[in-house]
């Protein structure tokens, strides 16, 4: 029996709350991540956005020049946890087999569904359904036998889309498509290929393994394999994160070391809030700083023991600031990211863990109701409320990497 597999992906998913939560809004490009006059870049981007050329990981300021008239958003990360949320439910319904890869998408193994619900189509339309009914949202949905294709299928034609591989015909499926679209091929590997004159799918599946191995070494064999619409990886239900972190960008470079130490307690604090509500503890921290001139600086450093509380992690990467900073050299971006992940957080002979967690606990919850700003810490209220963005919360398809990264 061939398995059935989908992958649900929820169309322009940020910029569709927005228009969700403000009608208004429908049919105007919608841009979030912060004014277009800003250093962030863009978090998301509807289709009218798109048609302007903007699209995720795009400079604020250059989607302000090329969609001049587009709306720009923060974006409201807790709200769209919220919806990701309900939908996933509506995912678990059907299966328990249910592989977040982010927010907005998951693969879903539904082949011992089948007689339950129907076919790989039947699920494919009922998730559609009820995600619109119950939510308010477009899904698109890709059907076949394994991860890849499923992947692939439901990318393919957005927004709204249903796309269903039939048993056997995985190859012809991916064969004229452009080589770009499988997993593992980025810039470098299409050019790369472009040299053994490999432009699709196809060509690049009639390739013999050996050709590719002595290029690639291993990962060659891979790509040959997905190229002939074979993809053996299984579907893994929810995974804790492996890193959870925030990050800041300044609207002007900045060299005040109070300002940064101010902004790290804050990210510090967004962080430890998250570890709690996945119940989770760090063993060690990262700091990231970018420079003006881009230039991008790691550094990490392990806790005294596993924690979930905002001191230790904010002491930790107060440390690595202060080890790394150039004086006088402008800072474009900070973040703080908890690492070395675990479900337990380890106590000393004089923590007052009870205490403390009930009271981190409830600024949590104080926070979740009325916003981030509800409750802050007197230091950081000179400083203007911040736009936060987090990642790390879901980890990424073991295959999802490019070759050349």
């Amino acid at each position: 029996m061939s398995r059935v597999i989908l992958h649900a992906d929820l169309d322009a998913f940020y910029a569709s709350v927005e228009e969700l939560d403000d009608p208004s809004l429908r049919g105007k490009p919608v841009i979030v991540g912060g004014a277009k006059h800003e250093r962030g870049v863009v978090s998301a981007a509807n289709y009218e956005a798109r048609k302007f050329g903007v699209h995720s990981a795009l400079p604020l300021r250059t989607a302000g020049r090329l969609c001049p008239h587009g709306v720009f958003v923060p974006g409201r990360p807790e709200r769209y946890r919220e919806l990701s949320e309900q939908v996933m439910k509506i995912f678990a319904s059907l299966t328990p087999l249910v592989e977040p890869i982010s927010l907005d998408e998951a693969f879903l193994d539904v082949t011992a569904s089948t007689a339950v619900f129907g076919d790989g189509r039947a699920m494919a339309q009922r998730i559609k359904d009820r995600v619109r009914d119950e939510v308010g949202l477009v899904v698109s949905v890709g059907v076949a036998t394994n991860k890849l294709c499923a992947k692939v299928a439901s990318d393919l034609r957005k927004p709204d889309a249903l796309v269903v591989v039939p048993p056997g015909e995985e190859a012809e499926f991916l064969a004229p498509l452009p080589v770009g679209r499988l997993w593992g091929v980025g810039p470098q590997a299409r050019q790369t290929l472009a040299e053994y004159g490999v432009a699709t799918i196809g060509q690049l599946a009639a390739i013999s393994d050996g050709v590719l191995r002595r290029r690639f070494g291993k990962h060659g064999t891979d790509l040959v394999a997905r190229a002939r619409g074979l993809d053996p990886s299984s579907v893994i239900p929810f995974q804790q994160p492996k890193s959870i972190g925030h990050e800041h960008t300044f609207d002007r470079d900045t060299v005040d070391p109070a300002k940064l130490e101010a902004t790290l307690l804050d990210l510090a604090e967004s962080v430890a809030s998250r570890l709690r509500h996945h119940q989770l503890a760090a063993g060690a921290v990262q700091l990231k700083l970018r420079y003006e001139g881009f230039e991008t600086l790691t550094r990490q450093a392990p806790l005294a023991r596993q924690t979930r509380e905002s001191e230790p992690l904010y002491e930790g990467a107060l440390a690595l600031l202060r080890r790394t900073l150039v004086a006088g050299r402008g800072v474009r971006l900070i973040g703080v990211t908890a690492i070395h992940l675990s479900a337990e957080q380890q106590l000393t002979l004089f923590d007052h863990a009870d205490r403390g967690e009930r009271l981190a606990h409830s600024l949590d919850v104080v926070r979740e109701r009325f916003g981030d700003t509800a409750i802050v810490r007197a230091r950081l209220l000179t400083e203007k409320p911040r736009r936060r963005f987090d990642f790390g919360e879901k980890p990424l398809a073991p295959t999802d990497e490019p070759l050349d990264e």
